[in-house]
């Protein structure tokens, strides 16, 4: 447990490493469609020319068949990726503006409370996990840590739209972490679900760009610095920890870890290298403080309790997702 809680703080650690890189794209270019897109679609080329030499990964695209024929598997599950696409695009039009450690206590909001509603129905791969006094706490610490650094915004006259959007894409985020370990599960390849993640996303993303390019028209340079494309890469190697680490810790608790290495990621950075206008407040140094804290609680609360190993999969509909309990016998 412990070990999948350290790789899922370097998860949180690399998003928050993507998100400076995504920011600094779209606001090179002036264009944070077409950054989102560069973006997903170069993690995209990267997982098809892994696909193309590591066979298990093409047998879970055929096992992911399989379970959606038999409806082990929902369809809506496989399109996490579209998720994934709007986190990477308000990446591009928050956090380059508010700074990234605001941007990113503004997604523990969002990935706390999905967290939490995802892990009573029962939407990740672990099935059903119950709220217990230490999540709750952390939880309501996390939330309280929001609103403190949050303060910050109104002295600086951040617009409230570009904190909303980190929030909705925090929601999303829980989400997609839950939906991409059910297509790990089925895939029994966290290649698979990151392939057909970035697949979905990069659809999305495209057609966005190609939209916004009609009416706003293409970028007139891109930049030459290398790093401004690693975007996609990092988000490869995250999305598929995540995958992978769901099934272990939760939907609640691996959005609190990750949250703990952005946080630390994502202020050292605007500390050491600033994008913002402004300096960090002393609000937000101690909201991400506050968060972190409550990501500890949580955490250390949840590793000493002891959950039975989820049912294994078994054919015919969808196991159910809602708060009620199941029939006798199922």
């Amino acid at each position: 447990m412990w070990l999948a809680i350290a790789f899922a703080l370097a998860c949180g650690a690399l998003t928050a490493l993507q998100s400076r890189i995504n920011g600094q794209l779209a606001h090179a270019i002036d264009d944070p469609y077409t950054a989102a897109a560069i973006s997903f679609g170069s993690g995209l080329v990267i997982l098809l020319v892994v696909l193309a030499a590591w066979r298990p990964g093409r047998r879970g695209l055929g096992r992911v068949a399989t379970a959606l024929r038999e409806r082990r598997l929902a369809w809506w599950m496989v399109l996490g990726g579209l998720a994934g696409a709007w986190f990477v695009i308000t990446q591009g039009l928050s956090a380059g503006v508010v700074g990234v450690a605001l941007f990113t206590v503004a997604i523990v909001a969002g990935q706390t409370l999905g967290g939490i509603v995802f892990d009573l129905v029962g939407l990740g791969p672990g099935g059903r996990r119950p709220l217990t006094p230490s999540r709750v706490i952390g939880a309501l610490l996390a939330l309280a840590a929001i609103g403190w650094a949050v303060s910050a915004q109104v002295a600086h006259d951040v617009p409230i739209l570009l904190m909303v959007l980190p929030f909705v894409a925090g929601l999303g985020a829980a989400w997609q972490q839950a939906v991409n370990g059910r297509v790990r599960s089925a895939a029994e390849s966290a290649l698979t679900a990151t392939v057909l993640n970035f697949a979905v996303g990069s659809t999305a993303l495209v057609v966005v760009m190609l939209v916004h390019a009609a009416s706003a028209g293409w970028p007139s340079a891109m930049p030459t610095e290398w790093w401004l494309y690693a975007g996609g890469a990092i988000g490869c190697i995250f999305i598929a920890g995540q995958a992978v680490l769901v099934r272990v810790v939760g939907v609640l608790v691996l959005a609190l870890c990750g949250v703990a290495g952005q946080l630390t990621a994502a202020l050292s950075l605007d500390l050491l290298l600033p994008t913002a206008d402004r300096p960090v407040d002393v609000a937000t140094i101690g909201g991400t403080v506050l968060a972190l804290v409550a990501v500890v609680i949580a955490s250390v609360g949840w590793t000493r309790r002891r959950h039975a190993a989820p049912p294994a999969p078994h054919t015919g509909s969808v196991p159910r997702i809602t708060g009620s309990a199941p029939p006798a016998g199922e």
